[in-house]
């Protein structure tokens, strides 16, 4: 069924329950007014009729008929009857001397024990009243047709009738109106969406017009900022590709270069040894750039796909510099574990141990690399329930025009080309670290140093 159908309908029983509940309740209370107030009217006259036939020597019995006859009470088809204690009729008068009210024995025994009783008889409303007064014990009854009443009753019934009819039928044209300016906004921006595509990812969800802060313009702003990072993705992706086969295609090309020439001519043992050397080590190329592509796929992936473990943070660190001075030769790590918490837990972080070690060793190489000393220091404390790692050397420096690029998949400085690398090491880190709900910042002085911090969350920050 479509929305706007069911909002139509839903809008129409909400006014169909509230039109009832009105209708019926008017109908209801007018009905028991019209049924008291005839109540009040017949008592009186029952009383009045019983005060008189108690003052005999006053009032005959043919002075209250005359005084029955005169009395407008704006009833129709009136009929009072007074009877004794012994059941006996001692007075009756009615407008229509063929009309009566049957009043037997038990209705006379309930008036005397109860002291009036209400009752209805064909089309009549009447009270069966017990007066008492001076040495008289009366049981009066009146009763008489409401025609008045009942016609108000009738007006209303057709006044509430086409009221009712009325609002349900505008209820659904309102609804129906409602439903088509309530969901305007939302078919214009499924329109926007339908025209965007991979190839037109620079174009963004038009604004509804609505109040700002409404919930059309919630909607469209989160879904321009799901194609700003679309459109952010797909770039990363296409400089990764590019950047990725250009430096697959360079050691290929170099190799393919290197045997063809060696295969133009015949040649000498060792100037066949030394075209296998250069093959090999650019095969050694090839093969670190491949290792450490599949370490970036890896720390692209989703959390809930790797192992994750409590991995204690300063054994990640402790690792760093026989690692590095293994790998890199003349590249040397200080510790600095002076800012170590109380509690061990506090050094616990939730995560992969391998792709933390990972990222802490790109960003340690990095720091020997760059630095004309070939030496990072490396620091540990605990803040706020945070670990921070900082990782400082005194190399070149990074101007700040570059501090966000440089996390970009192979992208390197201009003074970086003229050392070896891929420009994946930080980019890699900046993943994992993400990745572990953390964070990484640098701050450079060009002349002066680098310094990488790291901020992880403590395991128990995020049970």
């Amino acid at each position: 069924m479509p929305v706007k159908v069911r909002i139509t309908l839903l809008f129409a029983l909400l006014v169909f329950g509230i039109l009832t509940l009105v209708c019926v309740s008017v109908y209801y209370f007018s009905y028991v007014n019209r049924i008291q107030d005839m109540q009040i009217r017949l008592n009186n006259r029952a009383i009045t009729t019983g005060r008189l036939l108690n003052q005999r020597g006053v009032f005959d019995q043919e002075l209250i008929r005359r005084i029955d006859a005169s009395t407008s009470l704006a009833m129709k088809d009136k009929i009072v009857e007074a009877y004794d204690l012994s059941g006996r009729m001692i007075y009756r008068y009615s407008d229509d001397p063929s009309d009566t009210i049957r009043a037997d024995t038990a209705l006379l025994a309930r008036a005397r024990q109860k002291g009036k009783v209400y009752f209805v008889q064909g089309n009549k409303d009447a009270v069966a009243y017990y007066y008492k007064g001076g040495d008289a014990a009366l049981v009066i009854i009146a009763g008489a047709y409401d025609e008045p009443g009942d016609e108000k009753l009738r007006h209303l019934r057709m006044v509430l009738s086409l009221s009712f009819v009325g609002g349900l039928l505008s209820a659904v044209i309102v609804g129906w109106l409602f439903s088509i300016s309530l969901l305007r906004p939302l078919r214009r921006i499924t329109d926007d969406v339908n025209d965007i595509s991979a190839h037109n990812l620079a174009r963004r969800i038009r604004s509804t017009g609505g109040a700002p802060g409404d919930e059309w313009d919630y909607l469209s702003g989160t879904l321009n900022s799901l194609l700003n990072r679309l459109q952010e993705s797909f770039e990363i992706q296409g400089r990764f590709i590019a950047n990725a086969s250009h430096e697959l295609s360079t050691p290929l090309t170099v190799i393919s270069s290197q045997l063809e020439v060696s295969l133009q001519r015949m040649r000498s043992i060792g100037d066949y040894r030394k075209v296998i050397q250069s093959v090999y080590q650019d095969v050694q190329q090839m093969n670190k750039l491949t290792q450490t592509l599949l370490e970036f796929a890896k720390a692209s992936g989703m959390a809930g796909v790797l192992e994750i473990d409590q991995v204690r943070i300063d054994e990640i660190l402790l690792r760093l510099p026989g690692d590095i001075s293994k790998a890199a030769g003349p590249y040397s790590v200080i510790l600095n574990f002076d800012g170590l918490p109380e509690r061990e837990e506090d050094l616990l972080v939730l995560g992969n141990e391998e792709l933390l070690f990972t990222a802490m060793r790109n960003i340690v190489s990095n720091a020997c690399k760059y630095s004309d000393d070939h030496l990072a220091t490396v620091r540990l404390s605990v803040y706020h329930r945070e670990i921070i790692v900082s990782i400082e050397d005194k190399g070149r420096g990074i101007v700040r025009e570059e501090w966000e690029r440089i996390f970009q998949p192979f992208y390197r400085t201009d003074e970086g080309h003229s050392i070896p690398g891929f420009g994946l090491g930080l980019s890699l880190a900046h993943r994992i670290i993400k990745l572990h709900k953390g964070e990484i910042m640098l701050f450079s002085e060009p002349g002066v140093g680098t310094t990488f911090t790291v901020k992880l969350p403590i395991a128990d920050s995020l049970v």
